[in-house]
Parts: C-alpha cells; sequence; structure tokens
C-alpha cells in the first residue's frame, strides 16, 4: 500500500528545511519511561496517549469526513488532511515545527503510520460489516469536532480521538497490526507526535484551554 510512499520526500517536497537533531529533552522522555507499565510500546492510559478507554459508539461522519479530508480510503495522507483542516499556512508550520522538535526521522515515521492507521482502521470497520456515511464535515467544523473527540479532561489523547471514531475494539486491532508491521516503539513514537500535532492544531485554531498531554 506504501510503495509509492516515501515519507522523507513528502516532508523535503512541504517543507525546505534542514535535518535537526532530535532536543535532548525528548530522549530524556523516553528513557524515563522505562520503568512504567508499557503498552504498544508506551505507558498505559493517561500517562500514555491513549487516555481511558471508550466503549461506546463511534461517529462515524467524523470518520468518514476525516478519511475524505485526507484524500480517499486506503490512500489517506495525514499532510492533505491537516492541509483540509487547518490551512496550508498552519499546516506548513506545523510540519517545521513538529520536525525541529522531534527530527525529521521521527516525523517521517509518524507520518507513514498515522497513514497506515487510518487505512486500516477503514479496512477493519469495511470487514466488520460498518457502513460510513457520506462525509459532509470539512475544514475547522470539522479539526473541532475530531480533537474534541480527544479530550478528556481537557487534555488530548489520541487514543482517545481513535476510540471515538472507530471504537475501541477496533482502534486495539489496529494499534496491533502497527506493532506487527512497523513496532511498538514506531507505534509509540505515532501517538507522541499525534498529541502534540492535535494540541498545536487547537492552539492554532483559539481552542486555548485544550491541554497538552504528558506523553508528547
Amino acid at each position: 500500500m506504501f510503495k509509492n510512499f516515501l515519507a522523507s520526500s513528502l516532508m523535503l517536497a512541504l517543507l525546505p528545511v534542514a535535518a535537526a537533531a532530535v532536543p535532548t529533552s525528548v530522549v530524556a522522555a523516553e528513557s524515563s519511561m522505562s520503568g512504567m507499565s508499557m503498552e504498544h510500546g508506551m505507558p498505559e492510559g493517561k500517562m500514555g496517549a491513549d487516555g481511558i478507554p471508550y466503549y461506546g459508539a463511534p461517529d462515524l461522519l467524523a470518520a468518514s469526513s476525516l478519511v475524505a479530508a485526507g484524500g480517499a480510503a486506503e490512500h489517506f495522507s495525514i499532510v492533505a488532511a491537516l492541509r483540509s483542516l487547518a490551512g496550508n499556512k498552519i499546516a506548513n508550520a506545523e510540519v517545521l515545527k513538529l520536525t525541529r522538535q522531534y527530527g525529521p526521522g521521527k516525523v517521517a515515521s509518524f507520518v507513514k503510520v498515522q497513514n497506515f492507521t487510518v487505512d486500516e482502521a477503514v479496512r477493519d470497520a469495511v470487514a466488520a460489516g460498518v457502513k460510513f456515511p457520506a462525509p459532509t464535515l470539512s475544514g475547522k467544523t470539522l479539526a473541532v469536532r475530531i480533537t474534541k473527540h480527544g479530550l478528556e479532561d481537557g487534555t488530548y489523547y489520541e487514543g482517545a480521538m481513535l476510540d471515538k471514531l472507530v471504537t475501541h475494539k477496533i482502534h486495539e486491532a489496529v494499534m496491533a497490526s502497527i506493532d506487527a508491521q512497523y513496532g511498538a516503539k514506531a507505534d509509540a513514537n505515532y501517538h507522541r507526535i499525534a498529541d502534540q500535532a492535535h494540541y498545536d492544531l487547537a492552539q492554532a485554531l483559539g481552542a486555548k484551554t485544550v491541554k497538552l498531554a504528558a506523553y508528547h
């Protein structure tokens, strides 16, 4: 599925940014997790990026609209989705900011795994008989709705958002697929950067009360 996708080329095409060293704060944060109970390469619950599991009905309209914002099923692009949600200026600035914060290698991995996550979630949902409605949400309206789904006590968690878009069961199945294909470390990296990216997006769109998860 990703044979035509080169994350590093995408990054270079999007921004003429030189490779940056990963800040020592990120390395220190990773080291501090070594003694905790881990799942998918990261601490469980609110110490990681999953938050508290949600077992209710999913928001299939938001899910289908997010897929449409990123291109199409089987060919989702988080960069395209970010541009659709927030506009080119904010999207380009965010990719630059994340690249400086985490380093180009980790951001390229985040992009690849995020794209895989959406495509795999859609495949699993369709295989389970889920019927997605036609997408009708876009832009800031969709960005706000997705971000709200990730909030627990005002803090954004990527896992909470996934639970509410596609169900906790499908979310966990997709995480297992990520671990199998890319490794738990890449899974954790995806969640870590997603927490930061959604927080940044909320701030850029004026949601100043949204808080940043400890795992970022």
